[in-house]
């Protein structure tokens, strides 16, 4: 489909980002300011998704992932003490 042919509203750009499909919804924003660059609501809507693309970009998902695994082996390590402790105070 050429540019020509495209034919976005804000509307749709709401229901992609609502479906999580965040990247369409930014594509039609930027689509849509390219007509009206003085429109402010487009503006704000395309720096709130962007915002949102940034919070899961890969190095914050890393950051997240790497938080999860460190928590995993916290815990991990809590329960391998506890069951010393219950051997430990079962020998008495």
């Amino acid at each position: 489909m050429s540019k020509d042919d495209v034919f976005y509203t804000r509307t749709m750009a709401k229901v992609y980002a609502d479906q999580g499909n965040l990247l369409k919804a930014a594509e039609i924003y930027r689509y849509l300011l390219e007509g009206e660059p003085e429109r402010p609501d487009l503006r704000d809507a395309l720096t709130e998704i962007e915002k949102k693309l940034n919070e899961t970009s890969p190095d914050h998902l890393v950051k997240l992932f790497s938080r999860w695994i460190d928590l995993l082996i916290k815990y991990h390590n809590v329960e391998k003490l506890t069951r010393v402790r219950n051997y430990l105070s079962g020998l008495k």
